[in-house]
């Protein structure tokens, strides 16, 4: 069901500790996770700096890739997205591999949609056709950006996490008409206990993604953990502070990860809510079912 992260700061940040060398790194997760599975189908880095939104995908294990450890110590940001596939809805090919990019947009997930193949037409009548025709792979989760995108086209002024919302709840009604039996509500059972039969027919909607500018994303039904820090966080990778505090404005940073990923003091997502994340790097948190 793979693992995913996301960091947004105030400052470029380099994420590469929690890539490589954390106590529960995400290159660990590849291998093994806390649910004792491997997420070997695909890795992906993506960042936004300076303006610029670049993105790596490949479908090699992580924890097996020379070319991961390169571009994790290598990836900086403002924003910093990075997913390790474990594959359900989809083959292991590139096309399938997170990040999803469609110009400065950036999206990993975490999660699945019951009876993918019955909605999927109704997610692609919602969208326009070159939107449509802009879909390369087959996964919920490349479409689920595509459907973010409109949305977005259709409320340009309209914060992030208002849209996600809309998006989590366009996919909560088709799947209830097309997987009457699936659970599309957040549970109130621990999801990191569950067992694959239970989580294959429950809705999983773990969304990280940005528009080049703001962080927003969703936890509905898998685990997800945050933690803000209000200075620079210190990594024995470098010989220098992995943040490049270039202005005197105060350093803060979020970040979000389907683990905890170091000893530090983490904090749960609600299940069933959404988020944004500004230029601040402070997170903000809502309802799924709150009104806006």
């Amino acid at each position: 069901m793979c693992r995913l992260y996301g960091l947004q700061a105030t400052h470029p940040s380099r994420a590469a500790c929690e890539l490589l060398d954390a106590q529960n790194a995400l290159i660990q997760q590849s291998e093994t996770d806390a649910r004792g599975l491997s997420n070997p189908h695909g890795w992906g880095m993506g960042h936004v700096a300076n303006g610029t939104t670049a993105c790596i995908r490949q479908v090699e294990p992580a924890s097996e890739s020379a070319e991961y450890r390169k571009k994790a110590l290598l990836t900086a940001g403002t924003t910093v997205l990075a997913h390790v596939r474990r594959a359900t809805v989809g083959e292991p090919e590139h096309e399938n591999t997170h990040p999803f990019r469609r110009g400065s947009s950036l999206l990993v997930h975490n999660g699945h949609v019951p009876a993918f193949d019955r909605v999927r037409p109704r997610l692609l009548d919602r969208l326009d056709e070159d939107r449509r025709r802009s879909i390369r792979g087959s996964t919920d989760s490349e479409h689920i950006l595509v459907l973010l995108l409109q949305l977005r086209e259709e409320q340009p002024d309209g914060p992030l996490h208002v849209i996600t919302r809309r998006a989590v709840h366009l996919i909560q009604n088709w799947v209830r008409k097309e997987a009457p039996t699936a659970t599309v509500e957040a549970v109130d059972a621990d999801t990191s206990t569950l067992g694959h039969d239970n989580l294959e027919g429950c809705l999983g909607l773990n969304l990280l993604w940005t528009d080049g500018e703001t962080l927003s994303g969703a936890r509905l039904n898998r685990t997800l953990w945050s933690l803000e820090r209000d200075h620079v966080h210190m990594c024995s990778l470098y010989d220098e502070d992995d943040v490049d505090l270039l202005d005197d404005k105060p350093y803060h940073s979020t970040t979000l990860a389907s683990e905890r990923l170091t000893d530090e003091d983490w904090i749960e997502v609600p299940n069933g809510s959404v988020f944004r994340v500004g230029t601040d790097g402070i997170l903000h948190l809502e309802g799924l079912d709150a009104a806006g």
